[in-house]
């Protein structure tokens, strides 16, 4: 089993910067894809960004140039720093690892982008 814990989230003003973190724990195999998903009220979870344990990266169109996602394998953390953020940013952000037959997903992390 593994765990999630995510941390980070809170209230920012519009075009400020948060940075999310989540660490994982428990028998976690070595390939594997972490990521930040987000739900805004009303709407369906949606990819933010993803992170491969090779390093390669996908972000939501939304996104981009904006967040950046990172890693540490030997901690078994992912990152996600939230630049120029917007009100439709509004979410609560999941951390996930996903690994060949496994999918995982933390508690979640408000974000709120407010004046």
């Amino acid at each position: 089993q593994v765990q999630l814990v995510e941390s980070g989230g809170g209230l920012v003003q519009p075009g400020g910067s948060l940075r999310l973190s989540c660490e994982a724990s428990g028998s976690i195999f070595s390939l594997n894809n972490m990521g930040w998903y987000r739900q805004a009220p009303g709407k369906e979870r949606e990819l933010a960004a993803t992170i491969s344990s090779s390093g390669h990266t996908i972000y939501a169109n939304s996104v981009k140039g904006r967040f950046t996602i990172s890693r540490d394998n030997a901690k078994n953390t992912v990152s996600l720093q939230m630049n120029s953020l917007k009100p439709e940013d509004t979410a609560v952000y999941y951390c996930n690892l996903w690994s060949p037959g496994a999918t995982y997903w933390g508690k979640g992390t408000l974000v709120t982008v407010s004046s």
